[in-house]
């Protein structure tokens, strides 16, 4: 796919050559999207539909697949329960943070014990990975120690041609993993039949949700702390889309609807208790924020994911939290160097006739104006949501090893969704760690 704009015509005159460098600019960029999102379902109390919804997708019973908490807490387990009715074969509530390709294959032995031929992950982006992985690992028919073996050597799974058993997601956090076609997967000596610890993940089309029921209800029920760490996490998707290099006309829309929904409706996360009229606006920012993003031709998620991986990886920091340290100075340097989404920006967060601009008001003196203006928006939004502010505040790295971080950040995968222009040095990633530091 391309994002470039389509370039002029340079054989004609100079009139003919304005002429058509007008229409090309009135047509718009050139893109290809393809998407492929399993059924949404959006409301309270939409988890009543799981049992209609997944039969007419053939399903005839299902695997709940969840954590301890999760599943220990009636306000959600209940009507998850009450929607699957009977086409609940059991609950798998074993899931972890650590997302191991153990805790995988155990719920595939689950599956087999209780004959279910789908899995409904309910709760966070752990528990939606570990049973995505769980359907590949059912649908193989490779001795486990050849997936392991596979696994050590290159950081993934095959998916086989074969046909997943279908997975329904049923989010009870807010950082937007659901509408997804990769699932992350860790396996150590102890659990994961291999020498080394190792890190990985998949990555296919089919590995999207065959439904996804976005419920406010249920997603009320996690702490006030929680929510608030996995939302800045979900706006950021949003926001990166916005300046990805691959970003299309269609996640512009729903990026920037997303940013003008959370701007408003984030702050109430910020206080206890948090109702279900509180999170609904939120749940629905969240989804149009991951609308798009995952593709079979790539992710519209750059730079602030790229810090996002170099600073959770190593060290013991919330991912979300992350985020919101980082977030306005990676913003603010990426705005100054390119511009890239600025005007998008601008509009989502309704800026525009606002901005006080310095100095003779020139377009230079506007731009700077606007990128200080949007910088000052997503730090609001953070500090709304009460993260921390400052990379010091959290168990992240000093200065000594900021070398190191960035270096981490520039082989992320993800930075090559940078948006064009936007090219920085291992000292450009320092700086702006020290500015957040």
């Amino acid at each position: 796919m391309s994002g470039d704009e389509a370039g002029d015509d340079e054989t004609g005159s100079d009139e003919t050559a304005g002429d058509e460098a007008g229409d090309e600019e009135s047509r718009g960029r050139s893109f290809r999207f393809d998407y492929r999102p399993g059924v949404l379902q959006f409301g309270a109390g939409s988890v009543a539909a799981l049992g209609s919804e997944l039969g007419a997708q053939g399903v005839e019973r299902a695997l709940v697949v969840t954590g301890r908490t999760v599943g220990e807490t009636a306000a959600v387990m209940d009507p998850v329960r009450d929607g699957l009715g009977d086409r609940l074969a059991g609950v798998f509530a074993e899931t972890t943070p650590a997302k191991r390709l153990s805790t995988a294959y155990d719920a595939v032995a689950a599956m087999r014990e209780h004959d279910a031929d789908a899995l409904v992950a309910v709760g966070g982006g752990s528990s939606l990975d570990v049973a995505t992985v769980a359907s590949v690992l059912a649908a193989t028919e490779r001795d486990p120690a050849v997936v392991a073996d596979e696994f050590q050597t290159t950081g993934t799974v095959m998916v086989p041609d074969a046909a997943l058993p279908p997975v329904a997601a049923v989010p009870t956090t807010l950082a937007g993993a659901e509408l997804s076609q990769v699932a992350g997967i860790t396996a150590t000596p102890e659990n994961g039949r291999v020498e080394r610890a190792r890190g990985g993940g998949i990555s296919h089309p089919e590995l999207m949700p065959a439904a996804v029921f976005h419920d406010p209800d249920l997603v009320a029920t996690t702490p006030r702390a929680v929510l608030a760490a996995s939302a800045m996490n979900g706006f950021d998707k949003a926001l990166e889309s916005t300046y990805a290099r691959n970003a299309t006309p269609v996640t512009d829309a729903t990026a920037t609807r997303s940013l003008s929904i959370l701007q408003d409706a984030l702050p109430a996360l910020g206080d206890d208790p948090v109702t279900p009229a509180d999170v609904e606006p939120v749940l629905e920012g969240i989804l149009l924020a991951q609308y798009g993003v995952s593709r079979p031709d790539g992710t519209t998620l750059s730079l602030v994911h790229a810090f996002g991986h170099a600073l959770t990886r190593t060290y013991d920091v919330q991912q979300g939290a992350a985020h919101g340290v980082v977030a306005p100075h990676a913003l603010a340097a990426l705005l100054e160097r390119t511009g890239a989404g600025r005007d998008l920006l601008a509009d989502a967060f309704d800026l525009g006739d606002d901005v006080d601009t310095a100095g003779d008001g020139g377009t230079a003196d506007r731009d700077a104006a606007l990128d200080a203006a949007i910088v000052d928006a997503v730090t609001a939004i953070r500090d709304a949501l009460g993260l921390p502010r400052r990379l010091r505040d959290v168990d992240g790295p000093t200065p000594e090893a900021f070398e190191s971080v960035a270096q981490d950040v520039l082989d992320d995968s993800f930075m090559q969704n940078a948006p064009a222009g936007y090219d920085p040095s291992r000292a450009d990633v320092e700086r702006i760690l020290e500015a957040a530091y």
